[in-house]
């Protein structure tokens, strides 16, 4: 069924001002969210598409009008009301420049913000046609067709300035529909063999025994149905850059012979004596793990590290969820077609989208939402009824967490340190130990999680 609750997140620095007001618009029928600041309010931002935002404009460090700011340009379709103690004009100018919808100023009445959020409620609800702002896809946040700019993403966006310009063999790691292929490519077009040829091969899709051919070429009469010669991808890719997808299907023999081009930058077509030296970058892509490969005798060692000589992995579209509307919106101007009315998503669709985990990636994400365009005949939004069966099933998460209570009660203190003890493992599972970067993604010093973690661990 369809959720009709508003999702509202109140941005109070205030603590009892802001209880009072959460209190009042949930017994109202919002489902409230608190944040005591701009930073706590744009991290929650990341995590869950909000209806409505609620701020007041004067906070310490990031101030409303930055938050309204990072919340618009996130989620378009967002209601965004201001609260000033100053009411003065130009702050509200301000704060509709920056995409609020309307503002109150305080002291108000509830009737007062229950009336400016019905008003813009309706608003949204007559104009669902306002498109998601462009400003979503700027370059700032894609590297030549790759979108993101979550914390991973912008660190893979780092990584391939660095080694774009060199000629060194690169390494794609990553599950299936990540985006290695689009990896690859970016790599390419922003390196110095960008003016000459990018050739693909997938290493899987190809039988064995046509696989070399494939890759060095053969000569006339190597094999029955070699009519002719020709050239293999080594060759069309000289001066540019060759991408071996799923190179960890390749056989023993064939390993052997692609450590040879790796060592030697040479090879002979398939039935020829003939050596053929080859300038060519190479980067190749797996989705399977090498290195427990080598381990168990399946690939070869060497080729391994002269292959890996740059790892570069793409984290998996659940690790990246704030990426989301972003690729959403992408997506959409792609599918658009030259039509004269931008699509957009309803925020409760967006939210089953963030909702759901993705074993596909980037690809079934951008099946589900031609499939979505196809289905929405002719409408302007896409709706949750639009969406695959497994995506709208997809259990909507706010940040709070709904706990039934048992009828004998509960210990509140180890509940509570339950969750804090889950969220802290999570965060250092996520930065792989690294107790800085865990406390920056729970907004924590990190001198308060290592006393956290002393008083957590281990479980009394």
């Amino acid at each position: 069924m369809p959720d009709t609750t508003k999702h509202l997140l109140l941005v109070e620095d205030e603590a009892p001002l802001r209880q009072a007001i959460a209190e009042q618009l949930s017994d109202r029928g919002y489902h409230v969210e608190q944040a005591e600041s701009g930073e706590a309010a744009i991290a929650r931002l990341a995590d869950f598409a909000f209806d409505v935002i609620i701020t007041d404009l004067r906070l310490p460090g990031v101030d409303g009008s930055a938050v309204i700011e990072a919340a618009v340009a996130r989620y378009p379709e967002i209601i965004a009301i201001v609260v000033t103690g100053y009411g003065t004009v130009k702050d509200a100018v301000e704060a509709i420049k920056r995409g609020a919808s309307d503002f109150v100023s305080k002291p108000f009445q509830i009737d007062e913000l229950l009336h400016v959020l019905g008003s813009s409620l309706e608003q949204r609800r007559l104009k669902s046609e306002n498109a998601y702002l462009r400003s979503q896809l700027e370059e700032r946040y894609r590297f030549e067709g790759v979108i993101g700019k979550s914390r991973p993403m912008a660190r893979l966006f780092q990584l391939l300035e660095t080694v774009a310009p060199t000629n060194s063999t690169i390494l794609i790691t990553g599950e299936t529909g990540t985006g290695k292929e689009v990896v690859a490519r970016a790599i390419h077009l922003n390196g110095p063999r960008r003016l000459n040829r990018f050739v693909a091969l997938n290493c899987s899709a190809i039988p064995e025994t046509l696989l070399e051919a494939e890759l060095f070429g053969h000569v006339r009469g190597a094999f029955t149905g070699a009519v002719g010669n020709r050239q293999g991808r080594l060759e069309q890719a000289h001066k540019g850059t060759v991408f071996l997808d799923e190179v960890g299907t390749m056989s023993a023999a064939l390993q052997m012979k692609l450590l040879r081009v790796l060592q030697e930058r040479e090879f002979e077509r398939v039935g020829d004596s003939h050596t053929t030296k080859v300038d060519v970058r190479v980067i190749a892509a797996t989705n399977s793990d090498l290195a427990r490969m080598v381990a168990e005798g399946q690939f070869r060692e060497d080729l391994f590290y002269r292959l890996n000589v740059i790892p570069v992995h793409l984290p998996p579209l659940r690790e990246r969820k704030e990426d989301i509307p972003l690729l959403v919106q992408h997506f959409l101007e792609n599918l658009r077609n030259g039509a004269p009315t931008p699509l957009t998503v309803s925020q409760e669709a967006m939210r089953r989208l963030m909702a759901f985990s993705w074993p596909g990636n980037v690809r079934q994400l951008e099946n589900a939402v031609e499939r979505a365009v196809a289905l929405s005949a002719g409408r302007t939004q896409i709706d949750v009824g639009d969406l695959p069966t497994e995506v709208q099933n997809a259990q909507e998460t706010a940040l709070t967490t709904a706990v039934t209570l048992p009828e004998d009660g509960l210990d509140l203190d180890a509940f509570i340190a339950d969750i804090e003890r889950d969220l802290i493992q999570r965060s250092l599972e996520r930065t792989g130990g690294n107790k800085g970067r865990a406390a920056r993604l729970l907004n924590l010093k990190r001198t308060t999680l290592v006393e956290k973690l002393k008083r957590l661990s281990p479980r009394e």
